[in-house]
């Protein structure tokens, strides 16, 4: 058995395996299966002759448990460490009594327990008694209470709908530092937009004030215009003036004229 354990492992630390088939490797208790296997889920040993539990370990993982084809008569009590047992096959051994299967109704979470071809199953009332010896049991055998059979499906869907319990738990704990992680993006994206809009509104008064300043500007510059045109245009007395120098060449001529008749007299 060690040596299938060996082969099995297949190089891997064995914290990082969670199904093991040990089908038909010869022994009559459990070797070399240790507590390092803490994460595993799934045991098969399947006619591996044993023919006791004796040496298995603690394995606070498993959920399923195949022994089918054993000789184990007893012992059961050497399961414990495993609390999160669901399925249990038994089929095949020598389990002769009720008595023997005490020890499982300690497993609050057993739902399918198989003993089929047990020399128990003969017993008198032997379903009713196990159902209310394991009152977490749903299928004995491939069967519920009512003798109803179990289907495959409901099997499959009892087993994801407990893996699908274990992701939510991951998932909703992410969920949460997730949405906190949007909610901290959102309020920084607002943050920007509110400051790219008050620079923007910012730049626009700015604008604003430029265009009064250029029309301030423009303003003054058509007032200077408007005093040199009015400037240039009055003149006081200036017309006047012209008129002045006109008239002083004729009264000149005037003059000489003048003298030379006072000559001629």
């Amino acid at each position: 058995m060690e040596k299938r354990i060996d082969l099995e492992k297949r190089g891997r630390n064995p914290a990082q395996i969670k199904e093991l088939n040990l089908d038909n490797s010869r022994s009559t208790n459990i070797v070399g299966l240790t507590d390092e296997f803490i994460n595993l889920e799934t045991l098969s040993l399947i006619n591996v002759g044993l023919t006791s539990l004796k040496g298995f370990p603690k394995l606070p993982s498993l959920k399923k448990l195949e022994l089918s084809d054993n000789r184990i008569s007893g012992g059961l009590n050497l399961l414990h460490g495993s609390p999160k047992l669901t399925h249990l096959n038994l089929s095949g051994n020598k389990i002769k009594d009720i008595d023997t299967l005490e020890p499982l109704k300690e497993f609050k979470n057993l739902k399918n327990l198989d003993l089929f071809n047990c020399e128990v199953t003969t017993i008198e009332n032997y379903r009713e008694k196990v159902f209310n010896l394991i009152p977490s049991l749903k299928y004995l055998d491939g069967y519920d209470r009512e003798e109803k059979e179990a289907e495959d499906s409901e099997v499959d869907d009892e087993d994801a709908n407990e893996d699908d319990i274990d992701e939510n738990d991951i998932d909703h704990g992410e969920g949460e530092s997730e949405g906190e992680d949007e909610d901290e993006e959102d309020g920084e994206d607002e943050d920007e937009d509110d400051d790219v809009n008050v620079d923007e509104e910012e730049d626009e008064d700015g604008e604003e004030d430029d265009d009064e300043d250029v029309d301030d500007e423009d303003a003054d510059e058509d007032g200077e215009d408007e005093e040199e045109s009015e400037g240039g245009d009055y003149n006081p007395g200036g017309d006047d003036d012209d008129e002045g120098e006109e008239e002083s060449p004729r009264g000149q001529k005037r003059k000489r004229e003048d003298e030379e008749e006072g000559e001629d007299d």
